[in-house]
């Protein structure tokens, strides 16, 4: 196996022509797509992959000048990609992995046919003329726990991004998977991903895109969905009914079925 693929544990399922690429976000690893996935199997080469610092990827492969932003994890799609001699792609990123793809996708375009977008936000902290959910006070707060006490932190906000609606059982998931982040992995990508701004970036997306918006999401809320969709050309929105951050993990179905209609709509 290539070392790009050993680094980021590529795990590639199906013999479709059709490629799908599922990121998954921050504090989690591919596991978190293991209700989602079967549902594309049958018709699509499924590829699944943990970003360095995540799940079972080469943590020794971890620089910290490279992932200092949001670019370093967008070149690990972009080599994966052609390391598989893939084009045409249907990227699948949740939370911030939307972004990732994007600045994937507008780097190289031909590599991708589609973003599905679960869940994005391009920018987390309020600015003038923009919601985003978050003050800058926030934020700072957030780092500051995190700092002082990253496993009670994950421990605390987990349950919170899930949605109590969805049960205890993946409130508990989630934060397992924040917890298993090494600590000063988890800090840096924290705040490659809450310091962002992207904004600027949606209007230059080339490739077809479907937003999928939770309607009640307290790390990307509607008005974040909304201005994603209004920023870039052609994009799709679906407001679906599901609450938390994480529909692919607590509405597999839903998730999926809105993510066939799109793809059979085109």
């Amino acid at each position: 196996m290539p070392d790009i693929l050993r680094r980021n544990n590529v795990i590639i399922t199906g013999q479709s022509d059709k490629v799908i690429l599922f990121a998954h976000g921050f504090g989690c690893d591919q596991k978190a797509w293991r209700s989602l996935t079967p549902y594309f199997t049958e018709d699509y080469k499924v590829i699944v992959f943990d970003f360095v610092g995540a799940g079972n990827s080469d943590i020794t492969a971890y620089d910290h000048m490279r992932y200092v932003t949001l670019e370093g994890y967008a070149t690990d799609i972009i080599e994966i990609c052609e390391t598989l001699d893939l084009s045409s792609v249907i990227f699948v990123g949740h939370s911030v992995s939307c972004m990732i793809g994007i600045l994937a996708s507008n780097r190289k375009p031909q590599l991708f046919s589609d973003l599905i977008l679960l869940g994005p936000s391009p920018c987390y902290i309020n600015k003038e003329g923009y919601y985003g959910g978050f003050d800058q006070e926030t934020i700072d707060e957030l780092f500051e726990v995190m700092d002082e006490d990253y496993i009670g932190w994950a421990r605390s906000i987990a349950p919170a991004i899930m949605n109590k609606e969805n049960g205890e059982v993946l409130g508990e998931e989630l934060a397992d998977s924040f917890c298993a982040m090494d600590p000063a992995i988890g800090k840096q990508f924290a705040r490659a991903t809450f310091l962002s701004d992207n904004r600027s970036d949606l209007n230059k997306v080339a490739v077809d895109s479907l937003t999928i918006q939770c309607k009640d999401d307290m790390i990307a809320p509607v008005e974040v969905g909304r201005f994603v969709h209004a920023n870039i050309p052609g994009n799709v929105f679906e407001l679906i009914e599901a609450v938390g951050h994480c529909p692919h993990m607590s509405n597999a179905e839903l998730t999926a079925k809105t993510i066939k209609g799109y793809l059979a709509d085109k």
